[in-house]
């Protein structure tokens, strides 16, 4: 009997670990204070406010552009992966069907986090940001940098090249910084 009270509290005191830890994991908003910083005023006399020039183009706006693009490319897969779980979970189609339907589904997600790692990897060169689109073959790569070089694009290139196997035609553009 003794042994079976410490088997439940072990599987409850795990169970506690494994919520915290994904309650951690999946915290979409990890700063104290939701964001705010509390300045001192020593901190605020320290401080020095930067001179925002005109001619000073940010980065934001072609990083605006880049989110953009991902979002378009979420949205549509996710349509894509609602149709595909649609034909999975049919009772219309055959089990070859849905087979394919699967294969599809999980063709997606490998694109999805391939995509994912060569932004990370391209970003990892020192780009300010790049999004990443693969379709058939085809990988297409848009970088922030103020200029790029026929060697910096050939890096990506190979880059890409040796990280999925499945590019057969890798083009790479580049926005301005500035």
């Amino acid at each position: 009997m003794r042994v079976k009270k410490k088997g439940v509290w072990f599987l409850t005191l795990l169970s506690l670990v494994a919520v915290i830890g994904v309650y951690y994991l999946f915290d979409r908003n990890p700063m104290p204070f939701d964001g705010i910083t509390i300045f001192s005023d020593d901190t605020i006399k320290d401080t020095e406010l930067g001179d925002a020039g005109s001619d000073a183009t940010p980065v934001f706006a072609e990083s605006y552009l880049f989110e953009e693009l991902r979002m378009e490319m979420r949205n549509e897969r996710s349509q894509q992966r609602e149709l595909l779980t649609q034909k999975i979970t049919s009772d219309d189609l055959t089990a070859e069907e849905r087979d394919k339907a699967f294969n599809e589904m999980q063709g997606l997600t490998k694109r999805e986090t391939a995509e994912a790692m060569l932004e990370m990897l391209i970003k990892d060169l020192g780009y300010e940001d790049a999004v990443v689109r693969t379709e058939d073959g085809t990988v297409k790569v848009s970088v922030i940098a103020d200029e790029l070089s026929a060697a910096q694009a050939d890096q990506i290139v190979y880059m890409v090249k040796s990280e999925w196997e499945d590019s057969s035609t890798v083009s790479v553009d580049f926005k301005s910084g500035q």
